[in-house]
């Protein structure tokens, strides 16, 4: 059964320490689509990023994320997306194998061999997936995240810089990843990169949100 996403925002504003980091967010992302987030650093990518995942909360302003035209709660909005970022941690003591069995098991979601050896192909490691994770370069440690987001097949992938430490070969994978996920949900892109910004079909430039909010 096919997963139609959308997710409105509405007014979404953001403050640190008194500080606004972008206010007045504004914008509509439906299935088969791309959204940029572009903006200089310390504009708020990442911030916009987490929010639309559910990791921080708007300081004011409204998300709507529904499936199939029925609205989820933040709650339960981490089982519709995937989300990968050069910060976030994996366990490098174990094996890559062993990442994604520890993570399966918290999601509890079906493990499935077959579907993660293709997974893992599709990421680069399959050679490597039974090393560990201390021994993986930062590129295959970022690969490693794709998995991770992949796993469950979200309709909605968010990514906050998706080029981080990644090589030519690790790069024309996630583009590929990105042109594959356009076909069956969403994409939200937190960049700078111009050549991301050619994968995706409209673009919020947080410099302008900036510069409008502190007016």
């Amino acid at each position: 059964m096919k997963t139609n996403i959308k997710i409105e925002a509405i007014n979404i504003k953001k403050v640190f320490n008194r500080t606004t980091v972008f206010s007045n967010i504004s914008f509509i992302l439906e299935e088969g689509s791309a959204l940029a987030i572009a903006g200089k650093n310390g504009s708020g990518k990442s911030t916009l990023a987490k929010i639309i995942a559910g990791v921080l909360t708007p300081n004011a302003g409204e998300f709507i994320f529904s499936i199939n035209d029925k609205e989820i709660a933040l709650v339960n909005r981490f089982k519709y997306l995937g989300f990968v970022s050069p910060y976030l941690q994996l366990y490098e003591e174990f094996t890559a194998l062993e990442n994604i069995q520890i993570y399966s098991g918290v999601r509890k979601l079906n493990f499935n061999n077959k579907n993660l050896s293709s997974l893992f192909t599709k990421v680069g490691l399959f050679d490597r997936k039974g090393d560990p994770v201390r021994t993986y370069s930062s590129g295959m440690k970022q690969r490693l995240k794709y998995a991770f987001a992949l796993l469950h097949q979200p309709p909605l992938l968010i990514l906050d810089e998706p080029r981080s430490n990644l090589d030519s070969d690790g790069i024309s994978i996630v583009y590929d990843i990105v042109k594959e996920q356009k076909q069956k949900g969403s994409v939200i892109i937190a960049t700078n990169d111009k050549e991301d910004l050619q994968y995706c079909d409209s673009i919020i430039d947080l410099n302008v949100k900036v510069n409008n909010s502190n007016k």
